[in-house]
């Protein structure tokens, strides 16, 4: 935002301040956290890909296929297994248990999604000025998408973002008795990317593929080469990842506080990998892209808090 809007531009003169998101800062932690109200560690959505112990397969979380599977095939037994563990049920569906507000979730994929950005704002704007509470969360896949894919210095993440302020200060005119937050999953940086394939006797001491994210990496080692494998990882890679067993991972509490997730504990694998610097590290079944996140810099893990009453702006004639 900084970089591309000006000092005065809606967003930024309405940005209370910077928060951090949670860890790792990934959309299926974060979004799930915000929706949910837990932490990852309660909700067991921990990346974009994990490990289903009961069902013995590495999994790309929100689409429910097998990790690396081109044609993202969901399996039965993947959502089976999410359904029975992954706490998911969002405070909109509470709301609406409850029979006396209304709770809406707006997404461009799903059951029932919007077909674009237009289609988003008007809805947002036609249930805001209906009579009674609400609470409505919409999700747009930009900035992060074209990021992942055409990195975050091309000129079409500045045209997005200027849109984003464009929209919401039109939104914010034309709604009344409202309050609007809006906010990032996370960051982003530009990244390098790390092939494990280069380096196979690091490729050697792996039980199964990886998992997590690319830049908050999880690795499942065979049981006599642990030793082997922390001493050939802190070797290539202690420049740009920190690299942590798995009791150092739950005694941190690093994917927050709360009651601990049921599978949480088989989901993390030995040892957890985080990055420090701008590489991501892939192994078979990832994608390559230009920008990343889920690491600990500050460019992933501060997002802005930016919140706005629409009684103090004022209803567009």
């Amino acid at each position: 935002m900084d970089r591309v809007l000006e000092k005065n531009a809606f967003l930024i003169k309405n940005r209370i301040k910077s928060i951090t998101t949670v860890f790792p800062a990934t959309t299926v932690a974060v979004t799930t956290s915000m929706m949910v109200g837990l932490n990852p560690v309660e909700t067991g959505m921990l990346g974009w890909n994990m490990y289903y112990k009961d069902i013995d397969k590495t999994i790309t979380t929100f689409i429910n296929s097998e990790k690396g599977d081109i044609e993202n095939k969901p399996l039965e037994e993947a959502i089976n297994y999410k359904n029975k563990n992954m706490i998911t049920k969002s405070i909109m569906e509470e709301i609406n248990e409850r029979g006396i507000d209304k709770g809406y979730t707006l997404f461009p994929f799903g059951e029932n999604p919007y077909t674009d950005l237009d289609e988003m704002y008007k809805i947002i704007e036609d249930k805001c000025n209906e009579d009674g509470k609400k609470y409505i969360y919409a999700y747009d896949i930009e900035p992060d998408y074209s990021m992942h894919v055409f990195g975050n210095e091309d000129k079409r993440i500045k045209e997005i973002i200027q849109d984003v302020n464009r929209r919401v200060e039109k939104l914010s005119k034309n709604v009344r008795d409202t309050i609007i937050f809006v906010i990032a999953d996370h960051g982003h940086i530009t990244v390098e990317s790390i092939f494990l394939n280069d380096y196979p006797q690091i490729n050697e001491c792996l039980e199964r593929t990886t998992s997590l994210e690319q830049r908050a990496v999880n690795f499942f080692i065979k049981e006599d080469k642990k030793e082997e494998f922390r001493y050939l990882f802190e070797k290539e890679f202690s420049d740009d990842f920190d690299l942590y067993d798995k009791q150092d991972v739950i005694d941190s509490n690093l994917f927050g506080y709360g009651k601990e997730n049921s599978i949480f504990r088989d989901i993390l694998g030995d040892f957890l990998a985080i990055a420090k610097t701008n590489k991501a590290i892939l192994s078979d079944g990832n994608e390559v892209l230009k920008s990343q996140h889920a690491g600990y810099t500050n460019d992933e893990i501060y997002i802005p808090l930016i919140v706005i009453n629409s009684n103090e702006i004022g209803i567009d004639a």
